[in-house]
């Protein structure tokens, strides 16, 4: 039993226990099994499902996906889920029988859904990717990511099926909430960041999990925004943008990538070894598992239509370079007989199996397979992790319009404040998707947060719904025209939804009571698979806020949403307007501490907010050769990339260079002084900006490529600077190659995208 001896390597290791495997244990090794089918809850009794048992006592369970998830797809409510300590007490129960009851007593490896936060019931929520990455704060984020994988390792989850890398071409895609937004450089920095976070100093620590890279690849530019569509674009552009997040992430150590659902000029990703095998792994030298979404071989005979059979599918897949299957339900049923009819080598399937086992001995679980119900029950939702979280939508918040100084708002006199709008006091529609069941207590809404920043004074708080987010109906604009008329400022609270049907009912528009109703309505307007032909607010949002503004009062607007709005009368009418994505379970206290000026916003923007629809693509990084104005408007965005206000000011100095010229491998530096002008401390998050002016290919006028985040006490300067080489000035050549070439780069050094200062720097051959 030498592979049980850790005193050997895990090369070895490996090697020994595969030796001892039969062909049905080696397949069991890539099939990962939906979790929460393979446990009954009765009472307080957890038992195992004897299906289950069957099936890991022949060792065919390797991985169990989502054992802890709960949502309404799993059917796990809060009366129906599992507590902290009981989610980790459900795990060493399951692992436990396989371990005991299988022959070679291989442990099982548990991955979780940790998008923003575990998605298990008492887990804390932190905001959406979208939020956390406008904050622009590496360090903060990887802080976040290291919380999430603590509460996920202390109940055993030991994988995650996080970061998403995708790169946002089209947001009227469903899943922009989930991702880092349109650059690839950001993308990249959040992507390291989260892999430092979620995997930490070493893979078998009791605070640390798998990151999984998705979706691989060009997930965010499907046709049309819509999900799982065709991608179109060469390889050199696939390189150059939505490769390089995941290739950032694979050099920081990520050990799991996930295919993703979409095909790219006609190829499946899920069976295309260019991307799984010649890139992924020759290219880059990735030695970690790659696992398939879940259903994604299924499409390749029932979508994609590239097999003709299950069994032609699920050998393409291992043949192109997938390790597990999620769901399991090809590689379970037909791999084996793929392996016996020649289809899959048993050299490639062993080498598959061993990536598997490799990542199990990393992880430890053969020696520590089970985790510590009372610490689950001590560290998960601790009251540090949600200050964390408060932090993080706080630094996420952007602040888009601040007309004559309305914000920040005033806690003292007599004031009232009218608080309005489908999204002021609803907790699900303020955590965005992936979120498992949530007390109310749990939740702080933005009338929540307004409430606990005036609970000396309550009574100059009004509240009323208005409308909801999708209905038509304006049942409800009654109540709220007579609640607005009564205050003397009114904070409206819009935008969207990615609440699953929570069983939560639906609010009284005229009450702003919760009424569960036969047939509950659902505002769900974003979230997976829930893509938008146009970007404007739903329902009749729009119009609550046209009938509240005929009421001559200061207006805010405060955005809860997982996408951009574009609202062109909204940006021209409301006195301020607030971006809060979806911030999360203490999101309502964050923009209640934005709103009173206890916090200086000093979030920016990570997707260009358009106009109108019709103005889509609309980039910061789009080519010189965009063309054209369109008749009825130009090509700017209502709010650029990279843009956000403060409370204070910030004046920046003359951008240097610290030579006019270098060599193509060597490097100079950018400087440039920033002093806040202002009588409030803040944050401003400087940004570098480089373009090739002459080049032998295309080329963006502008790509990110630094940015530096920092605090300013009034009155303040500081110094920030840039180091400059080959890495910032490289593109991918028509020989995919990382090349840089001779000629005048433009150097940009500003707050956002639309407002920077630059100097030319020379670049000359070695």
């Amino acid at each position: 039993m030498s592979y049980k001896d850790a005193s050997l390597s895990i090369e070895a290791r490996t090697e020994h226990l595969l030796r001892l495997m039969t062909l049905e244990e080696k397949v069991g090794q890539l099939v990962q099994l939906f979790g929460w089918k393979v446990y009954e809850r009765n009472g307080s009794e957890i038992r195992l499902a004897e299906a289950f048992k069957e099936e890991a006592a022949r060792g065919r369970v390797g991985s169990l996906y989502g054992v802890l998830r709960a949502d309404p797809w799993t059917e796990v409510t809060l009366e129906t889920g599992l507590s902290p300590r009981e989610g980790a007490e459900t795990i060493n129960a399951i692992q436990r029988y396989a371990m005991e009851h299988s022959r070679l007593g291989i442990p099982i490896l548990f991955g979780e859904e940790c998008s923003h936060g575990h998605m298990a019931i008492g887990a804390t929520v932190f905001p959406v990717p979208l939020s956390l990455a406008s904050m622009w704060n590496r360090e903060l984020y990887e802080q976040v990511c290291r919380a999430i994988a603590l509460e996920t390792r202390s109940q055993g989850g030991a994988a995650t099926y996080s970061p998403v890398l995708d790169v946002v071409r089209d947001p009227r895609w469903g899943r922009t909430e989930e991702t880092y937004g349109e650059d690839p450089y950001l993308a990249s920095a959040m992507a390291e960041a989260a892999v430092r976070g979620l995997q930490g100093s070493r893979l078998d620590a009791d605070d640390s999990v798998i990151a999984t890279l998705k979706h691989f690849a060009g997930y965010g530019s499907s046709e049309g925004g819509r999900n799982s569509a065709p991608v179109h674009m060469g390889l050199r552009e696939l390189h150059e943008v939505d490769l390089k997040p995941f290739r950032a992430a694979v050099r920081a150590g990520a050990k799991s990538v996930m295919t993703a659902y979409n095909e790219i000029d006609g190829v499946p990703c899920t069976s295309d070894p260019y991307l799984l095998t010649d890139v992924l792994r020759k290219q880059w030298g990735f030695d970690g598992f790659v696992i398939t979404d879940c259903g994604a071989i299924n499409m390749l005979v029932w979508g994609h239509d590239t097999a003709s059979n299950p069994e032609e599918a699920a050998a393409a897949s291992l043949n192109a370079g997938v390790d597990m299957e999620m769901s399991g339900d090809m590689f379970r049923a037909h791999l084996e007989h793929a392996v016996l009819n020649g289809r899959v080598g048993m050299e490639t399937l062993d080498e598959a199996v061993s990536r598997i086992l490799r990542i199990k001995f990393e992880l430890g679980l053969f020696e520590r397979p089970y985790a510590d119900p009372e610490r689950a029950a001590r560290v998960i939702g601790s009251r540090e992790h949600i200050a964390l979280a408060r932090q993080a939508a706080l630094e996420g918040i952007v602040l888009l319009k601040n007309k004559d100084r309305t914000l920040p708002l005033s806690k003292h006199g007599a004031g009232k404040i009218a608080v309005i709008g489908p999204n002021a006091d609803n907790i699900y529609n303020q955590l965005g998707d992936y979120t498992s069941p949530q007390p109310r207590r749990s939740v702080v809404t933005v009338l929540d947060g307004i409430r606990n920043q005036l609970s000396h004074a309550p009574e100059r708080v009004l509240y009323a719904p208005g409308c909801r987010i999708k209905d038509d109906s304006r049942e409800g604009f009654e109540t709220a025209v007579e609640t607005a008329g009564k205050a003397d400022v009114i904070v409206l609270v819009l935008g969207g939804s990615s609440a699953r049907d929570f069983g939560e009912g639906t609010i009284d528009l005229r009450t702003g009571a919760s009424v569960v109703t036969d047939s509950p309505h659902s505002d769900m307007d974003c979230g997976e698979g829930i893509d938008r032909s146009t970007l404007g607010l739903s329902g009749v949002q729009r119009e609550l806020a046209e009938e509240l503004a005929k009421l001559g009062k200061p207006l805010v607007v405060v955005y809860i949403n997982g996408r951009p709005v574009a609202e062109p009368w909204i940006d021209e009418h409301a006195d301020a307007v607030l971006e809060a994505w979806y911030p999360g379970q203490e999101g309502g206290n964050a923009v209640a501490d934005m709103l009173f000026g206890d916090a200086n916003p000093s979030g920016r923007l990570t997707v260009s907010i358009p106009k109108s629809v019709g103005q889509l693509p609309v980039r910061y990084n789009g080519k010189r050769t965009v063309g054209k104005r369109y008749l009825e408007t130009d090509m700017q965005p209502a709010y650029p990339f990279g843009y956000g206000l403060s409370y204070t000011e910030f004046e920046y100095g003359a951008l240097s260079l610290s030579a006019p010229e270098m060599t193509s491998d060597g490097s100079v530096s950018a400087t440039v002084s920033v002093t806040n002008k202002g009588e409030r401390a803040g944050a401003e998050t400087v940004q570098l900006y480089i373009g090739d002016k002459v080049s032998s290919i295309t080329r963006p006028a502008k790509e990110l490529k630094g940015f530096s985040k920092i605090f300013l006490e009034p009155g303040e300067t500081r110094e920030v600077t840039f180091d400059i080489d080959a890495e910032q000035l490289s593109f991918v050549g028509r020989d995919l190659e990382e090349t840089v070439e001779e000629g005048d780069f433009d150097i940009m050094v500003g707050p956002h995208s639309a407002d920077v200062q630059s100097v030319i720097l020379r670049v000359r051959g070695v």
